[in-house]
């Protein structure tokens, strides 16, 4: 079972919870395992097309999956997930 670290703006969906287990042999199967149990998690994990939304990040054990394998990278058991919404937004050079 991997442990899935779960963001501050996440965690409402989650009820509160820093971290959830998740079974799964791959980093889309404890994904879905955690958008199976929390079903809010789903939209804001994965778009339309079943892939990550561009916006999140997810890294397994310190590496970002997206240099990895994506969604069919390996899990073993005690590996941790780490789920990070990307920042945006900020002013425009200039000011505005």
């Amino acid at each position: 079972m991997a442990t899935i670290r779960i963001p501050p703006v996440l965690r409402p969906s989650v009820g509160g919870e820093r971290e959830v287990q998740a079974d799964g042999g791959t980093v889309g199967e404890v994904l879905e395992g955690l958008a199976t149990a929390h079903p809010d998690t789903r939209g804001q994990l994965f778009g339309a097309d079943g892939e990550l939304n561009r916006y999140v990040n997810v890294y397994l054990n310190d590496e970002d999956v997206r240099v990895l394998d994506g969604l069919t990278t390996g899990v073993g058991e005690g590996d941790v997930l780490v789920i990070l919404p990307a920042m945006a937004g900020g002013a425009s050079p200039g000011g505005r």
